[in-house]
């Protein structure tokens, strides 16, 4: 496809999950929200920091609602829209569901990009859908000073397979499904420094469906689960370990990486999302001494459409592990374990 005459990521301030609101901010601004309310059926409401809500069907099967959306981290509309849509369908995956249907969040600046490129960026999400079986169903479209694109996509499962991420217990280990380092790179292309076989590593990982999250959900011995997004492997792990009342140790040196994410983290190439993750949580974690600075932002590096961060009993590592491999998330590895203590994070090198 030929490069679009406007670059799309030159029209917003920030790219992917890395435009979500800082955690901390987003913590204060929940804090004084009340909760959904005694609904019996509610099962995962906005009490966790889960990645959907669940509501419960009368037959024991489950409704889960979820939405996403954000601004581009690529110029290219199509892959721009099979991004956004990857990202919007995991939170379903995440929750141990499958998805049923989306309803397409489309916000562009009129008058500054071409309606063939806004028609890309839809198409780009509607062959997403249709690679993970679900129709594009609908949607509502607004003038914005920015690009944004995203679905609110409805998934449903078996209540028994529900998935928290509130669920993990001390002596799980923890496996997580995609490398890390889409940050790095999406701040590489913003500044036109990655090349074709990055990009093509980008745009694999960005987007691959986690549908194994269903799949693993239906294992007994699995927990919790969560994706991996725009507050990093340690943000996200910190919800895990808030919601379960136990310390994440992270296994730095076990925690797979994108092929250039190592060299270009060392070049400079960070995200403000990532300098502003460490700023919300970096109280609650304790790094090795001497770690590199580097090695850090990859740890609080925004994912956009990141893996899935499993949770299970350590005689099934080795199977679940196998299961992710088998599935096509060959860098899936283990890159720690919770255990009992303080609500936090503690990083081994």
């Amino acid at each position: 496809m030929d490069t679009p005459p406007v670059r799309l990521t030159s029209l917003a301030h920030g790219g992917g999950c890395g435009c979500k609101l800082d955690p901390a901010i987003l913590r204060t601004l929940l804090a004084d929200q009340p909760v959904a309310g005694p609904f019996e059926r509610l099962l995962v409401g906005n009490e966790t920091a889960d990645d959907a809500a669940v509501w419960a069907l009368d037959d024991g099967t489950c409704l889960i609602a979820t939405t996403d959306f954000f601004t581009p981290m690529v110029d290219d509309p199509h892959d721009f829209g099979r991004i956004a849509a990857t990202n919007a369908i995991s939170d379903v995956y995440a929750m141990g569901g499958r998805p049923m249907l989306a309803l397409a969040i489309l916000g562009m600046p009129v008058g500054k990009i071409a309606p063939a490129i806004v028609a890309e960026i839809l198409k780009g999400g509607a062959a997403t859908c249709a690679e993970a079986g679900i129709p594009v169903a609908g949607g509502h479209s607004i003038d914005t000073p920015e690009p944004i694109y995203g679905l609110a996509v409805i998934g449903s499962c078996d209540r028994a397979h529900v998935r928290r991420n509130a669920d993990a217990r001390a002596g799980d280990v923890a496996i997580l499904t995609k490398p890390l380092g889409v940050g790095i790179y999406s701040a590489a292309i913003k500044r036109e420094a990655l090349d074709s076989a990055g990009y093509a590593d980008f745009i694999a990982t960005t987007t691959r469906l986690n549908r194994v999250g269903a799949d693993l959900a239906r294992d007994p011995e699995v927990h919790a689960i969560t994706d991996t997004t725009g507050f990093g492997l340690l943000g996200h792990g910190l919800e895990l370990a808030r919601g379960a009342g136990l310390t994440f140790v992270v296994a730095g040196d076990a925690v797979p990486l994108l092929p250039r994410a190592a060299a270009l983290a060392q070049e400079g190439f960070v995200t403000g999302a990532s300098h502003r993750n460490w700023a919300s949580f970096g109280s609650q974690v304790t790094l090795p001494a001497g770690l590199p600075d580097w090695r850090r932002h990859i740890l609080t590096d925004p994912q956009t459409s990141g893996g899935l961060l499993v949770t299970c009993t350590p005689g099934r590592a080795e199977a679940i592990l196998a299961q992710c491999h088998a599935a096509g998330f060959a860098q899936a590895a283990v890159v720690g374990r919770f255990e009992a203590g303080p609500a936090a994070i503690r990083v081994e090198a």
